[in-house]
């Protein structure tokens, strides 16, 4: 389902640029981006040196709040494209009063020219869109041509954590992690009925999980 633009969208962009980092990608070819290089200075933004956590696809930002809030002593960015939905995350963030997070305005292919190597703790894929179509494979963020954007990014042995509700999703991650040298590794196929703690229920996570159906979670370490 598309998303109704939002009113007074721009004024309410304007109104939370304090969470708000937004790129200009809009003459970089992505395929290339790994070679223009135009690197955020992660200390800057944050205005301390803090580890930092990164979440990929984050939309209404109920995990990346939810983590800087429970966290204050770490730095959370937080990655989402869709402006009509990064706005709804920084406005949760300012009404929170959060400190420790950041919201990136930007597609994940462009990610390699803005933020610098070994910069992560973890990154996290919290239910991203699983483009069941076969020939929309590419699009899946686990991909491996994601997979080989988002590696540089972690410090050694930082981990991708990924959550799903899409079984046939999470078997291809699995595939594509292998392929690409991942070590898997504190794989749940029932997350809400093992004795994982410490999970952060996600706004699409607490719908899945209401209507029975189980959530999968690994962890994904470069050998």
């Amino acid at each position: 389902m598309r998303m109704r633009h939002k009113k007074n969208l721009e004024a309410r962009l304007e109104a939370v640029s304090e969470y708000l980092i937004t790129l200009r990608t809009d003459n970089l070819n992505f395929n290339e981006a790994k070679n223009e290089k135009q690197l955020i200075n992660l200390e800057e933004i944050f205005g301390n040196s803090n580890p930092v956590y990164l979440e990929i696809g984050g939309g209404k930002g109920q995990f990346a709040c939810t983590f800087a809030e429970q966290n204050p002593e770490v730095n959370m960015l937080c990655v989402e494209k869709i402006s009509d939905v990064i706005v709804l995350a920084c406005e949760k963030a300012q009404e929170m009063g959060l400190k420790n997070v950041k919201f990136v305005s930007c597609a994940a292919e462009y990610l390699e020219a803005f933020l610098p190597e070994k910069s992560f703790e973890t990154i996290y894929l919290n239910f991203s869109c699983p483009f069941p179509k076969k020939s929309y494979a590419s699009h899946r963020l686990t991909h491996e041509r994601f997979l080989n954007i988002y590696k540089p990014l972690l410090k050694d042995g930082a981990p991708i954590i990924q959550k799903t509700d899409n079984m046939h999703f999470f078997e291809f991650s699995i595939e594509q992690f292998s392929k690409c040298g991942f070590v898997i590794s504190n794989v749940s196929l029932d997350l809400h009925n093992s004795d994982f703690e410490g999970n952060i229920v996600t706004e699409y996570e607490s719908r899945f999980v209401a209507q029975g159906m189980p959530i999968y979670r690994l962890e994904a370490r470069i050998k």
